[in-house]
């Protein structure tokens, strides 16, 4: 890739509430934190449109603090046809969203359509749980597995942009 390259990656789940904001959220600090964020651009959606406009769960957000990431300025959004044209990496929290979004994606699409946990070196999960119904420690462990994900996430575009 040549030195004017944006690598565009987008997180989604199905309501862009919980877990794709938090990937949102722990890329872009990452990102951020490695002097990247010229280069790199981040954002979410979901497959689902229940909750366009609203901000993440407020579980999500609290967990994500204490751990130094803010997730206040994210809204939920759907995902649209358009974002196979802007983004070069679509990752998705689960096998039913990888579906959702392979079922939109165009044929002359030559992103990187995948499971964020394909990414992650430390689990052999290959889907963030959703914890939507569950107790905080649902929150914790998407944390776990997303932090994961996305440092390996990020060393991979670093090599390929340098």
């Amino acid at each position: 890739m040549d030195g004017m390259t944006i690598v565009n990656v987008l997180f989604v789940c199905l309501g862009n509430i919980c877990r794709s904001p938090t990937a949102h959220g722990v890329f872009q600090k990452l990102v951020d934190d490695a002097g990247f964020s010229e280069k790199i651009f981040v954002d979410s959606a979901g497959t689902s449109g229940w909750h366009i406009g609203e901000p993440p769960d407020k579980r999500a957000s609290a967990a994500a603090l204490k751990r130094g990431y803010n997730l206040s300025a994210l809204r939920g959004r759907q995902l649209t046809q358009s974002d196979f044209a802007d983004f070069n990496y679509i990752l998705a929290m689960d096998s039913d969203n990888l579906a959702n979004i392979k079922a939109l994606r165009p044929a002359n699409y030559n992103g990187e359509v995948d499971l964020l946990l394909n990414y992650a070196k430390n689990s052999s999960i290959t889907e963030v749980p959703d914890p939507y119904y569950g107790g905080s420690q649902g929150f914790e462990h998407v944390l776990d597995l997303v932090e994961d994900a996305c440092r390996s996430l990020l060393e991979d575009i670093q090599q390929k942009l340098s």
